[in-house]
């Protein structure tokens, strides 16, 4: 069973594209894992704090609730017991299964929500060469009949997979940074290539043993959680195509991507990013195939537009170079004293007050907002006035000037 710090829990984390569907029809084999599609469901308990318009309306009561009224720690236990009692009761729906991997690419979304409820919990940093990636949804969007071109990387508009391709990818690298005895570093492309050694590692961090022929997904498609993982309907649309890992995806970026599309990747990611992932041998390919040498740092302008559009968005917010953070405090319940014989809880009072507090510093800033608003409106109104006064005595002047031609130049 998984504990409120996260013990028994693993959080299979990427970008989307970068192969997590492949690790997760292979882990779930285990007879100790359950691994099923992407869950996704964190993503909307942290949201709750975001206050979405509704059709019900009172956004701005539910936003005062959550940011002004409930306490961040109330908060946080509250997501916790819910996201464990689904966790456990998927184990408890999977015979013998003893830990649950939760395999949902855009968690990048919300890596301090995760660490709060979770400190304890595994986690896993699927690697994959970044031109792959951006390949893999090429290919996969053609396949689909949506539209996805390259050049929306570079688009002012705002699209979901460029914050993926971009905001994603960095937020995962200063995520995973460090070195940390709760994160892992699988790379696809030797998963791909020697699944054995590959799973035995994984295996090994997630304490448990390999289990001969786990990685022969097509042995097990008649299985319960097999059956389950596709029944979902979401993913690679092309793994089921295969009934073992194969290289044929390795080089997929030499195909399906075009120099000029390299080189426009090349230059948002620039080059110390791919040897920071251990891709020097592709950058060299890259460039020779294209004849540019990247700028060795990201296009730094590009990646702050596509996090504030990201933020405006969903109205998430994050710390920047977040680092994963594992102290077991972040994942304690919020527990209250016990009444005493009044039946009043002694720091009950100082909850309310705190909660006031909280509450009234809300409304100062929505206040502060709304005279910085009407500021810059009283403001506006008054350069307007200003410019009419400014024409007044010109305009009586041309008046008077007027009035003498049409009468001749005559004096009254």
């Amino acid at each position: 069973m998984i504990d409120s710090s996260g013990n028994n829990l693993v959080f299979l984390l990427c970008t989307p594209r970068s192969g997590s569907s492949l690790a997760t029809v292979i882990l779930q084999n285990h007879s100790k894992m359950f691994a099923a599609q992407e869950m996704w469901f964190l993503m909307s308990l942290c949201d709750l704090q975001a206050a979405p318009r509704r059709a019900y309306g009172g956004s701005g009561i539910i936003n005062q609730f959550f940011n002004g009224v409930l306490p961040q720690e109330s908060f946080d236990s509250a997501c916790r017991a819910f996201a464990l009692q689904v966790y456990n009761g998927l184990l408890q729906s999977s015979a013998g299964a003893e830990l649950a991997i939760d395999k949902s690419p855009r968690y990048y979304y919300l890596l301090e929500f995760l660490d709060r409820l979770f400190p304890l919990s595994k986690r896993i940093w699927l690697i994959r060469n970044p031109l792959a990636v951006l390949a893999s949804y090429k290919k996969v969007n053609r396949h689909r009949g949506e539209s996805f071109a390259v050049e929306q990387l570079l688009s002012p508009s705002f699209d979901m997979k460029t914050a993926d391709l971009t905001v994603g990818l960095f937020r995962y690298v200063h995520y995973f940074g460090g070195d940390n005895p709760y994160a892992y570093r699988l790379r696809y492309e030797r998963l791909a290539s020697d699944p054995r050694t590959e799973l035995d590692g994984v295996c090994r961090f997630l304490g448990q043993e390999y289990e001969e022929g786990m990685e022969l997904y097509g042995d097990f498609m008649h299985s319960a959680k097999t059956e389950l993982y596709f029944s979902m309907g979401v993913g690679d649309p092309f793994v089921a195509n295969h009934t073992k890992p194969n290289r044929d995806s390795i080089d997929i970026w030499k195909e399906v991507l075009d120099k000029r599309e390299i080189e426009l990747y090349g230059r948002v990611l620039g080059a110390r990013v791919f040897r920071e992932l251990g891709y020097e041998v592709e950058l060299a390919e890259a460039e020779r195939l294209t004849g540019v040498r990247f700028p060795e740092q990201p296009d730094e302008e590009l990646l702050d537009k596509r996090a504030k559009q990201l933020a405006d968005a969903t109205g998430c917010r994050w710390q920047e170079h977040y680092a994963m953070r594992t102290e077991s405090a972040a994942g304690t319940e919020l527990l209250l004293p016990e009444p005493d014989a009044s039946g009043v809880k002694p720091d009950s009072q100082l909850l309310q007050l705190q909660m006031t507090v909280r509450a009234l510093e809300q409304r100062l800033e929505n206040s502060a907002a709304m005279q910085s608003q009407l500021r810059s409106q009283l403001d506006a109104a008054r350069r307007k006035i200003d410019r009419v006064k400014s024409l007044i005595p010109f305009g009586g002047r041309l008046s008077r000037l007027a009035s003498a031609l049409s009468n001749g130049g005559r004096k009254k």
